[in-house]
């Protein structure tokens, strides 16, 4: 198997992973901040999720319809455009005083201008690394994005104890401008990818998903990783947990960054598995994501809640084999348009969830709706490993 060294030879990939790490980090500011924002303004389980689901359910728009531009325009264009409109957006966020519904609409448009940037980043990587060193490629991309989140998640719960919500933003804004510059400069000039013929933006759409649709393994991929939704729930009420333990700001970036480390965790062991020892594992690392939530039903402190979050962070790094095997077997022309749809299923089973478990946490505490979520995804998680392990009888390689 290639090596690291091989990787960090490449140019192109230190400058795409750099841009993505560095982006990833500022989002995290951006995310603790808001939460505790509308936290400590509207004092408010429901509004506080609802803000954080924000970050996810504008891929229901955005996926299906946006990402289909990283398959019609050149890929490094498509990012660095959608990298200075976050940028440009973030700073007016940054307004003091601005009110709650601006805030709201502001972070949807944000959300979207991240829609066709992801799919371009996605498709671009086997380009970039054609040959063997994607899978590990993959795997550095998106354990280094962890350990970003990690790092930002902690960095950003110090930051809104020190600057307020509105610098964090303009950092986050900061952050964008630096990804454009890293994907401008380093990597190389690409044509849009070659179509058979070019069809209409509709057309295009259903034939994504009927791509996507109409195989049994691609199906089962999206199952397991709408998953997600489920075990997401103690990160989206972070804050009002933070607040049941009576602790602070700080207390939150710590309750986001045990996830994430957890997940770099497992991405990192995962990364250096032979390819068939990993697919048997993930279906069972998908049920574990959401199993360990239901410790949380005893009201855990601090330290045990975040032993939990990160043991179900390590779990759902199976989500690195499910996004690794999905890119290999769509074609690079429909890339962009199929990872878009994956993704639109993925965030809104994640906004979904969240928004519901905000509403719960009206009625019931911050700890049993964690644990009932956890349960929850435990049931669908099973199902979505039975068929994962039919659909996979005829062979899958990574």
């Amino acid at each position: 198997m290639p090596g690291y060294r091989e990787l960090a030879r490449d140019g192109e990939f230190r400058a795409l992973f750099t841009a993505h790490v560095v982006s990833v980090a500022g989002d995290q500011f951006a995310r603790v901040a808001l939460t505790v924002h509308v936290y400590d303004r509207t004092a408010s389980a429901g509004l506080t999720a609802l803000t954080y689901a924000l970050t996810f359910l504008p891929d229901l728009v955005g996926g299906p319809l946006l990402s289909g531009l990283a398959d019609r325009f050149a890929r490094k264009e498509v990012m660095v455009a959608a990298d200075l409109a976050r940028a440009a957006l973030l700073l007016v966020m940054a307004v003091p005083l601005l009110p709650l519904w601006a805030l709201a609409a502001l972070l949807v448009l944000v959300q979207f201008a991240g829609a066709p940037h992801g799919a371009a980043r996605a498709a671009l990587l086997p380009q970039i690394l054609p040959d063997q060193r994607y899978p590990l490629g993959q795997a550095v991309l998106s354990t280094l994005t962890q350990a970003a989140q990690v790092a930002g998640f902690l960095t950003g719960g110090a930051l809104v104890a020190w600057w307020g919500p509105n610098l964090v933003l303009m950092a986050d804004a900061v952050t964008f401008g630096v990804s454009a510059f890293l994907v401008g400069l380093f990597l190389l000039d690409r044509p849009a990818p070659p179509r058979p013929h070019v069809r209409a933006w509709p057309a295009d759409l259903v034939g994504g998903a009927r791509l996507v649709w109409d195989d049994r393994r691609l199906r089962a991929l999206v199952a397991l990783a709408c998953v997600s939704g489920f075990y997401i729930v103690g990160e989206a009420l972070a804050a009002p947990y933070a607040a049941q333990l009576g602790a602070g700001p700080a207390a939150v970036g710590m309750i986001f960054a045990a996830y994430a480390a957890g997940t770099a965790a497992g991405m990192l062991g995962l990364a250096r598995l032979p390819s068939p020892r990993g697919l048997r594992l993930m279906p069972w690392l998908c049920v574990l994501s959401c199993a360990v939530l239901l410790p949380m039903q005893f009201a855990p402190g601090l330290g045990a809640a975040l032993t939990l979050f990160a043991l179900s962070g390590l779990a759902s790094s199976y989500q690195l084999l499910a996004n690794t095997v999905f890119m290999r077997l769509v074609p690079n022309a429909s890339r962009g348009q199929a990872f878009g749809l994956a993704v639109t299923a993925l965030r809104v089973s994640q906004g979904v969830g969240i928004a519901l478990a905000g509403a719960a946490a009206e009625w019931w505490p911050v700890h049993r709706v964690v644990a009932v979520a956890g349960l929850g995804g435990a049931v669908v998680a099973a199902g979505a490993a039975w068929s994962w392990r039919r659909a996979a009888r005829s062979g899958v390689q990574i």
